[in-house]
């Protein structure tokens, strides 16, 4: 592969700023630019991007700003020969801290006062209300950089911490991690049960009636994975009946989440743009990444986070 050129999209504004990306790629032995829908590629350009286009298949590498490829057609990639990456591994700090806030605010019951504080509302919640998280246990699902960032910060609040990978390999401060096949059973005594698995065909839908139901009533359901992940109106039934005690939701069915949707106005629900991983670093961060990989094209390396 002899990359030529990096052409960062435009569409990378969707997390970061596209000039900031290419700022931090300046002094290269290879031209930057920010490009848009009506620029056109060939097998020596090197694309950033936060969502696909057709004509990228034309280039020799593309590079998702995003740690998620599930909107990349990853045959189409195969097929034509286009090397595709992504950002997996850069946000093992932001989503961690994005999670142990929802947990913070569930805990502490910060996310109500701030609705009465809008209010003008001086309110105490009822005694029985709030809880600490130390001596609670936290599912977490999917223990890849984010999930092993969130079972990390939870360990050190002095939880106990329970997940659930595809391996079954054992993960430091995770006590116990159990195979997919098992995840009702790993659910089934957590007061928080996150998400931060990929979306795949074996995922969506993961979080069914079912698995709700098996959860205690006392839990909270917190996504920071995709929004199909779970099913959601098994998870507005769930939240109408009383069946668990919240969510916080930062990926979403459909982006943006209209208007009108009911999750808007529970006081149970935290909602928040898919912006867990935001960082005003993010630029920074994923042009390390690219850097990091043409470094290893000119070595003959093979391509970090290569999923095409």
């Amino acid at each position: 592969m002899d990359i030529t050129r990096i052409a960062v999209h435009d569409s990378v504004a969707a997390a970061c700023p596209p000039e900031g990306v290419a700022e931090s790629l300046r002094g290269l032995d290879c031209p930057v630019e920010v490009v848009g829908d009506d620029a056109s590629f060939d097998a020596r350009d090197c694309v950033v991007t936060f969502s696909p286009r057709d004509a990228f298949l034309e280039a020799a590498w593309v590079h998702g700003v995003r740690a998620g490829y599930d909107a990349f057609d990853v045959s189409a990639y195969e097929a034509a020969g286009t090397a595709l990456t992504n950002s997996t591994g850069i946000h093992g700090d932001t989503v961690p801290e994005t999670v142990v806030g929802y947990l913070t605010a569930f805990a502490r019951r910060l996310h109500v006062y701030r609705d009465r504080q809008r209010a003008s509302e001086w309110r105490r919640e009822p005694y029985d209300a709030a809880f600490t998280l130390s001596g609670e246990q936290v599912c977490v699902v999917g223990l890849g950089t984010i999930g092993r960032g969130v079972a990390e910060r939870a360990d050190a609040l002095g939880m106990a911490v329970v997940g659930v990978r595809r391996s079954g390999d054992p993960v430091d401060g995770v006590e116990r991690v159990y195979a997919p096949d098992d995840l009702h059973t790993a659910a089934a005594d957590a007061r928080f049960v996150v998400l931060c698995c990929p979306l795949t065909e074996e995922t969506e839908g993961l979080v069914d009636a079912a698995l709700l139901d098996a959860m205690r009533t006392d839990a909270y359901l917190v996504n920071v994975a995709r929004g199909p992940v779970v099913d959601e109106d098994a998870l507005l039934d769930a939240l109408d009946d009383d069946a668990l005690a919240g969510a916080a939701l930062d990926a979403h069915w459909e982006e943006p989440l209209p208007s009108d949707h009911p999750l808007w106005d529970r006081e149970s629900v935290i909602l928040t743009p898919h912006v867990a991983a935001a960082t005003n670093r993010y630029h920074e961060d994923v042009a390390a990444l690219v850097r990091q990989n043409l470094e290893r094209v000119a070595r003959g390396d093979p391509l970090k986070n290569r999923v095409a």
